[in-house]
């Protein structure tokens, strides 16, 4: 059988090539790059390839141009180029709920580094976030609340990374939990009668302790929601298939 080779464009190769040029020649964020003129002229191409090539560069924050120096190479943000994609509006119900998984996930993985970090000064300041809080029904807290209150604890891991991802994907999380109401309802009513709710009071609580294990114990209650919420879904979806 016959293996299709992917098809590259010019742009493409042009592009691949200034990558190259780049690690060859040891460049640095701050270095000067050639001008389009110089480039094309090295690999014997036209100027107008050459422009799109490096307009693509320039669109995921590889390359600038600087007054009086020309084009320089620029450190990337990590998640410039996907904050052109993640929207709730350009991905379907599969993808955002990878997310919403990948977020979840995420979440747990950063416990071990919020209860190492956290200092006095911190529970103060998420103290002082809880009580200016909007905590709406259905345990619902307003958008801003909430985002005051996780970005505190992402910040507390000093890992920026972190933060900027949780700002990139926020939207889609905002999505689901906005359009899908009619099902987290009922499970956020399962788990209050089985008295699993647990607010950011609990979450801040259970740091006060200096108790890890009570600590994550309440930070992953905190967000079984989501995980009955994608479990729920995940099996809807088997039975759909099987008819």
């Amino acid at each position: 059988m016959e293996t299709k080779l992917p098809i590259t464009t010019l742009a493409d190769q042009i592009e691949e090539k200034l990558f190259e040029y780049i690690k060859k020649n040891n460049l640095v964020p701050g270095d000067s790059l050639p001008n389009e003129m110089q480039f094309a002229e090295m690999m014997g191409i036209s100027r107008s390839v050459v422009r799109e090539a490096i307009s693509r560069l320039k669109m995921i924050g590889i390359i600038e141009t600087r007054t009086r120096k020309g084009m320089v190479l620029k450190e990337p943000s990590l998640f410039d180029g996907m904050k052109r994609v993640i929207n709730p509006l350009m991905l379907g119900e599969d993808p955002m709920f990878d997310i919403l998984g990948f977020r979840v996930a995420l979440e747990m993985g950063i416990c071990d580094d919020i209860f190492n970090n956290i200092t006095k000064q911190d529970i103060k300041d998420l103290e002082e976030i809880i009580k200016v809080e909007v905590v709406l029904k259905d345990n619902e807290y307003a958008l801003m609340s909430e985002c005051m209150f996780h970005s505190k604890l992402y910040q507390i891991t000093s890992n920026k990374t972190i933060g900027q991802f949780q700002e990139l994907i926020r939207p889609i999380i905002i999505f689901i939990k906005n359009n899908f109401q009619d099902i987290f309802k009922p499970i956020n009513m399962r788990l209050q009668e089985q008295g699993l709710i647990v607010t950011h009071t609990d979450i801040v609580n259970s740091l006060k302790s200096g108790d890890f294990e009570s600590f994550r114990e309440a930070y992953k209650n905190h967000f079984i929601v989501y995980k009955i919420f994608l479990k729920e879904r995940k099996e809807r979806m088997k039975d759909s298939n099987k008819e």
